[in-house]
């Protein structure tokens, strides 16, 4: 918490490979290698190191960059800046659901000025209450996603056998308890040499500023497009060039498709703008040619498309619960008719919980499409093509697509308000959900050939838990410091709200067109990738590279797509094999060296090389 979410630096839990997790797992891994000799009743099987990893990576991604880092400063920040000049107080006070926030502005003003301490009882009474009530919605938040990837399961990994690359090293690196063979491997040293090598020589620059050598691979570094001046061309606008080490050996389990996919469509994007800076349009949110809405679109149709191809899955559990389908459950983490009792509980208390908080039923039913839309889409994309990340911070959320389909006014002044304290949930990133973390815990389960129901368990205790966790530390350190980029996304939403009740918006028909754009266009690609082998284009690159986020990672994914199709053009499967360790060692190199950097950041209280873009 205080290195992503008070300095804004190392974002381990933006990428869809959680760096701290996978180094917590490294460093318990050697501790079990010693003990499977000293020790050998005390060693850890995989089947406990797969519980460990789910459980750390789903409270770490609650307490991540897009999640509670976002929601927590939403509990505080009306009450601290509204002033007579912004009439916040007349806009919208009233919609506030004062359980869920601090509504008092000496309770609150600590978190932005610093210099106190927490622990007092007059603060804990004041911001108790909104906590609990929060991690009890997210607690049944992830009983809902937990249900729904019960009900999945047996469909993506079994019958459709998806690839999840994600899970890769995680489960090579666990194999029997960690083995001393997978790290006695001289290409994989190779690999880890070389990022740790390049991490280590950029940290020792940012430790010693005089340190001759320095090495840019981050995003932020070089930006090609001040090279391009002319009109329309100066249209393309930022146009980084991250050559991060890692991203790029995360691209090589990448599908081919997928990773020309991601890279093509984001240089088409730009092409877009170039295409409409010529026509004399100027871009801008929510008008033409809207690229944002064309995403909203595709991820739309993703959805569509994983559950059209899981429609008879679906319907024989759906039998199953009613006794009328021969479907084997007796392997599943949770019976059918359990699981679908648990997502009616579950999905009952969210909309019980939003009803209470002021929202309309209506709306409430729609917002909670909305998100799982957008959840269950990331989660199949993620176990069918694992991308480094999935941002989508182009204004795709249950905020935006509704007032652009009902206006502001269709959608209410009362449900824009509690809108706005879900930022976290459906508002800026989508690369911190926990969804996509419990499928692949699913995944790992079957592979290490061990029981998944236990780790329903886990997780279920794992996310309210962490998300305490999350609330306690976010805060404890708040109240220190003050001012910090914890705070800076949190404010737009509030000043966007203001705007939208000062001067509401009126339906927005050419983002409702771009949108069934979107749809229409990966419903295309669809068809082509089923009729034509030879066809390149992933429609998972457009729903992706369309909106915002794919500037972090374009040009590793060129390399790691050049590397990939050389490999195998050359030496076929077996040299793609051989490469397979040297690209988990560059992985282990930076996340290793870059977590070392990371760790002595909080002792010493400085900042150290961020590896990790965020």
């Amino acid at each position: 918490m205080m290195v992503e979410g008070i300095w804004h630096t190392g974002h381990p839990s933006v990428m869809s490979l959680p760096w701290n997790v996978v180094f917590n797992i490294l460093i318990l891994l050697l501790i079990n290698l010693l003990l499977k000799r000293t020790f050998p009743s005390l060693a850890l099987t995989q089947g406990e190191f797969i519980v460990i990893y789910v459980m750390l990576a789903l409270a770490s991604v609650i307490a991540g960059h897009d999640s509670l880092q976002l929601g927590i400063p939403e509990m505080a920040i009306p009450y601290w800046l509204a002033t007579p000049e912004n009439k916040w107080q007349e806009l919208f006070f009233k919609y506030l659901p004062k359980w869920l926030i601090v509504p008092k502005k000496d309770m609150v003003a600590p978190f932005f000025i610093g210099g106190e301490n927490f622990f007092q009882k007059e603060y804990l009474r004041a911001w108790l209450p909104p906590i609990l009530w929060w991690c009890l919605f997210i607690f049944f938040l992830g009983l809902m996603m937990i249900a729904i990837n019960s009900i999945i399961r047996k469909q993506w990994v079994e019958n459709e056998k998806l690839s999840y690359p994600i899970i890769q090293l995680p489960l090579a690196m666990t194999e029997r308890g960690g083995e001393a063979t997978f790290f006695k491997n001289k290409i994989l040293w190779a690999g880890f040499g070389v990022a740790a090598l390049i991490d280590i020589i950029n940290g020792l620059r940012v430790l010693y500023p005089t340190f001759p050598l320095y090495i840019r691979v981050r995003h932020d570094e070089v930006n090609l497009g001040q090279y391009i001046t002319t009109f329309p061309w100066n249209a393309i606008g930022w146009l980084p060039l991250p050559l991060y080490p890692f991203i790029i050996a995360m691209g090589y389990f990448m599908p081919l498709d997928l990773s020309f996919s991601l890279w093509f469509f984001y240089l088409f994007k730009k092409m877009l703008l170039v295409i409409t800076a010529a026509l004399g349009y100027q871009e801008r949110t929510g008008a033409f040619p809207y690229i944002n809405e064309q995403s909203y679109g595709a991820w739309f149709a993703l959805f569509f498309y994983a559950v059209w191809g899981a429609r008879r899955h679906l319907w024989l559990t759906l039998k199953k619960v009613f006794g009328k389908a021969d479907i084997d459950d007796i392997d599943e983490p949770l019976s059918y008719r359990s699981a679908y009792l648990l997502l009616l509980i579950s999905f009952s208390f969210l909309v019980w919980f939003c009803v209470k908080a002021g929202m309309s039923l209506g709306i409430t039913l729609a917002f909670f499409f909305i998100v799982f839309v957008i959840l269950f889409a990331i989660t199949r994309v993620r176990a069918e093509v694992g991308p480094p990340t999935h941002e989508m911070a182009g204004s795709m959320n249950a905020y935006n697509i509704l007032t652009e389909i009902l206006g502001t006014k269709g959608v209410g002044g009362n449900n824009l308000t509690v809108f706005c304290l879900f930022w976290w949930l459906t508002g800026r990133g989508y690369r911190t959900t926990p969804m996509p973390f419990s499928l692949e815990a699913y995944k790992m389960a079957e592979e290490a050939k061990t029981s998944s129901r236990g780790l329903i368990y886990a997780m279920a205790v794992a996310l309210p838990w962490g998300a305490f966790c999350a609330y306690i530390a976010a805060v404890y350190e708040q109240f220190k410091v003050g001012p910090s980029p914890l705070l800076d996304h949190n404010y737009y939403i509030y000043n966007q709200l203001a705007t939208d009740l000062s001067s509401p918006r009126a339906v927005n028909p050419g983002a409702m067109i771009a949108m069934g754009v979107g749809v229409a266009f990966t419903v295309l690609m669809m068809n082509m990738r089923a009729r034509f082998v030879w066809w390149p284009l992933h429609p998972v690159g457009y729903a992706i590279s369309m909106n915002f986020g794919a500037e972090y990672y374009w040009s590793c994914l060129v390399i790691s797509t050049l590397i990939k199709f050389i490999v195998i053009k050359v030496g076929g499967y077996k040299w793609h094999r051989k490469v397979i360790p040297f690209m988990f060692g560059i992985i282990l190199g930076e996340y290793s060296v870059g977590a070392f950097w990371s760790v002595m950041s909080v002792i010493l209280r400085q900042r150290m090389y961020d590896f990790c873009p965020g």
